[in-house]
């Protein structure tokens, strides 16, 4: 009978950008991290719980982890529904991308986001827009940034820049799209990239 690993909580003994390492009784587990999960981690020695897909292979087994049942759910969606986008691509689309911008992206069939990511083309990203958008991924909960219904390709694409503006300035990914969130609160749903991330470093 086969073990599915859902989630492993222990020790973190190890991490890098796109991995990290949990002890468990004594048994170190090497577990795959988008880039938005390993910005969040606890630091070495503290303990931490990941919620685990598993992918088996004939010669060995990889887990990959997120922080939430979300992250690992949509993760799950990526790689079981859209057809040439395997584990690795997944976890390059999660490591560019929050949640939260992922779902507007697709919610407003934003390419051009999707695009940004390593390894996806336009004909990728359109394709995973057109496999998705028929799937009820609202079920996957995670709060917009922009309030529904203010949403537009303009206004996701303004919000992905800001993302990545902030994090590449040190600021984690929460940490970051709670100060979007706050500077579109001030400015309205039409500000600019520039006039969002000027707000935030602001506030």
């Amino acid at each position: 009978m086969e073990v599915v690993i859902v989630s492993l909580a222990g020790i973190l003994i190890g991490s890098e950008a796109l991995s990290a390492t949990v002890e468990i009784n004594g048994i170190g587990y090497l577990v795959n991290v988008p880039l938005t999960v390993s910005c969040k981690l606890p630091a070495l020695g503290e303990c931490v719980k990941l919620q685990i897909y598993p992918v088996y292979r004939e010669d060995r087994q990889e887990l990959y982890g997120f922080l939430t049942p979300e992250e690992r759910d949509f993760f799950k969606l990526i790689v079981e529904k859209v057809s040439g986008v395997g584990p690795r691509t997944a976890l390059n689309i999660m490591s560019k991308l929050s949640l939260t911008v992922l779902k507007d992206a697709i919610s407003t069939r934003n390419a051009g986001i999707l695009a940004k990511c390593h390894g996806i083309g336009k004909k990728s990203a359109e394709r995973i827009i057109m496999e998705l958008s028929d799937k009820d991924i609202s079920t996957i909960a995670a709060k917009s940034i922009v309030p529904a219904g203010q949403k537009s390709a303009a206004q996701s694409s303004n919000i992905s820049d800001s993302m990545a503006a902030l994090v590449s300035l040190g600021y984690k990914t929460a940490d970051a799209e709670r100060a979007i969130r706050q500077a579109i609160e001030r400015l309205g749903g039409d500000a600019s990239t520039e006039e969002i991330i000027r707000s935030a470093l602001n506030a």
